[in-house]
């Protein structure tokens, strides 16, 4: 289970992110994990992206496309 978030799942996050073509400065990712892991977008517009707690952080960045997208 993840307890904090890192630069590397940052850099994950990032990969994904920037291929669908966000800009970074539009994110919030918290350095607190979550079960589950959500994609929001708050009241100042930008994205705030909760990484998955309790699952594979491979196995959820598979799905943080889609995620995305629900909120966009």
């Amino acid at each position: 289970m993840l307890e904090v978030v890192t630069m590397k799942e940052i850099d994950a996050i990032f990969a994904v992110t920037d291929a669908l073509g966000i800009h970074r400065e539009s994110l919030v990712i918290p350095l607190g994990p979550a079960a589950p892991g959500r994609v929001r977008r708050l009241p100042n517009g930008k994205l705030e992206i909760t990484v998955e707690a309790a699952r594979p952080l491979d196995e959820w960045l598979a799905e943080l496309p889609a995620l995305i997208a629900a909120v966009r």
